[in-house]
């Protein structure tokens, strides 16, 4: 005879799939042609106002593999899986946007002086960013965000490095709630790459 836990293990698995597979059919994913795709954006994160420092800090593009190098939103419908979610897109490339919002980050911590994007501009110290994730994740049923950085001087050595992580749940399968986590868990990194540079320099 089965006790009550492990007879309701079956049933929690069933009621665990259905819930994904539910979710799975109901996510709109990109197809070739049809109706040119809405354009979602990206907000700056808003970091408490930081002391400022005199070095010049500069923020490179983020490394990213081909499929986030694009502005379509990523979807990882399986393991080795990866899809569009239909009908959406971002402004810009995604990892200039994740570059120009985490600039806008800074500013909105006072910093805005001792920051640039621009890799011709002179400065004392550069961030690295290495995108590696940025997606809905239809198996979780939430978003994964996921950045490495390194503070290197400006001979090249590195200062400090550390991965960020991020993760919120989806609401549903409607493209603004996907956005909207999505916006969530980049906030949360933004902050912290903020105070990552900022308590350094």
């Amino acid at each position: 005879m089965r006790d009550a836990s492990t007879a309701s293990r079956p049933q929690t698995a069933c009621r665990r799939y259905f819930r994904f597979a539910a979710f799975a059919l109901a996510l709109p994913l990109a197809a070739c042609g049809g109706v040119p795709p809405d354009t979602y954006d990206l907000a700056a994160a808003k970091p408490q106002l930081t002391r400022p420092f005199s070095a010049r800090l500069r923020i490179a593009e983020p490394l990213v593999t081909t499929d986030l190098d694009s502005d379509r939103i990523l979807v990882r419908a399986g393991p080795r899986q990866m899809a569009r979610l239909a009908g959406a897109k971002w402004p810009e490339r995604l990892p200039f946007l994740v570059q120009a919002r985490l600039v806008e980050s800074f500013r909105s911590a006072g910093l805005g002086r001792q920051v640039s994007l621009d890799p011709a501009a002179p400065a004392d110290y550069e961030l690295e960013l290495d995108l590696r994730r940025f997606e809905l994740n239809v198996a979780r049923a939430r978003v994964e965000v996921v950045v490495a950085a390194k503070l290197l001087s400006a001979k090249g050595r590195i200062v400090a490095a550390q991965n960020f992580t991020a993760d919120a749940p989806v609401a549903s399968t409607e493209t603004a709630n996907v956005v909207a986590a999505m916006n969530g868990a980049l906030a949360s990194v933004l902050k912290r790459l903020v105070a990552f540079a900022a308590t350094r320099l």
